[in-house]
């Protein structure tokens, strides 16, 4: 059975719907299906994400780690004008990523990517996630990893995480892997945790 995570959706049934989301000042609408994450509205998680992320000054574009139907990366690139990459392992999430930077008019480029798999040899200046906690700690921790093979030196990895679904393995394997991490933000469970490539 597929999976929100899996590659291909064919056995869930198409069933496309929309909503509007205001953030900022911004009026954005997110095409969206079922067989994708958080298909009625920017899940929680994102939406804290969004509350406290903050682009560096490094002239690199940020990238959007399990980017889903682009909720997001879409917004960030609007609100900061930032160019966001964006990979994505759903095909069906992928699909909808197309359409929604278009209708948003969004400085983004998606990729249909097993992790970080089209982005291979590409540095960033943040790299923003809200892992597939139900892939998998294996897989969540590959994101980790990669990231800090992705981003330039000083760039940032921003996570979110609930406590109950792992924050605390988390913040100590950002803080073996990078030398550091900050707890930003605790807000009904979630944790924005953030770590910074030192060298």
């Amino acid at each position: 059975m597929s999976h929100y995570y899996s590659k291909n959706q064919d056995d869930i049934e198409s069933n496309p719907s929309s909503f509007n989301f205001n953030f900022r000042g911004l009026n954005l609408k997110f095409n969206t299906d079922s067989g994708v994450f958080s298909k009625n509205y920017i899940d929680y998680g994102s939406f804290v994400m969004l509350n406290n992320f903050v682009p560096n000054d490094i002239n690199l574009p940020i990238l959007d780690m399990g980017s889903g139907y682009g909720p997001m990366g879409i917004t960030i690139s609007r609100l900061y004008n930032k160019e966001v990459y964006m990979c994505e392992i759903n095909e069906r999430a992928y699909n909808l990523s197309l359409k929604n930077i278009e209708i948003n008019h969004a400085n983004c480029k998606a990729f249909n990517s097993d992790l970080y798999e089209k982005v291979d040899g590409l540095l960033f200046s943040s790299i923003v996630t809200n892992p597939p906690i139900r892939a998998g700690k294996e897989t969540v921790f590959e994101i980790y990893d990669e990231a800090y093979k992705h981003l330039e030196v000083g760039g940032e990895l921003w996570v979110v995480i609930q406590k109950k679904q792992g924050a605390p393995s988390s913040k100590e394997h950002l803080d073996m892997l990078f030398g550091n991490s900050e707890i930003v933000k605790r807000d009904k469970g979630y944790y924005i945790l953030k770590s910074i490539k030192r060298n």
